[in-house]
């Protein structure tokens, strides 16, 4: 997915977060790229290090469509649920998929929905590559 990179910083006690914009929100999420890349536009692929539990920090998405936005103390990422065929969960996200390891099995009729997970900031990671 390209985002625009705003900035890069560190704060004590915490890893590198990166400000970014998309086309559909933004917010502050783990870096884990290049400490000192300038703002600009980077291709990243989504990573959520932190299980899935249906009603705990994953619930029905208010609206349909992409979304990223802060959620106080968390970030909030709007996609389609999906099921692949081995039962792993799948985010279909803008233009990108974020797998997903689940806590337990979600409730029947939630795959193909819009969702919303609301994940720590420091447990959303963008790895920027290069095409």
């Amino acid at each position: 997915m390209l985002v625009e990179l705003v900035k890069v910083a560190k704060f004590p006690s915490s890893p590198w977060l990166a400000q970014i914009r998309t086309p559909f929100g933004g917010t502050v999420v783990r870096w884990c790229g290049d400490q000192a890349a300038k703002p600009g536009k980077y291709h990243v692929e989504w990573t959520v290090d932190e299980d899935i539990a249906w009603g705990r920090n994953a619930k029905p998405a208010v609206g349909a469509g992409p979304g990223v936005r802060p959620g106080g103390h968390c970030v909030v990422l709007r996609g389609r649920l999906n099921l692949t065929v081995d039962g792993a969960a799948v985010m279909d996200f803008h233009d990108t998929q974020i797998l997903l390891d689940l806590a337990d099995p979600l409730p029947k009729g939630v795959a193909g929905t819009w969702v919303e997970l609301f994940i720590e900031r420091e447990k959303i990671a963008l790895y920027p590559y290069e095409l």
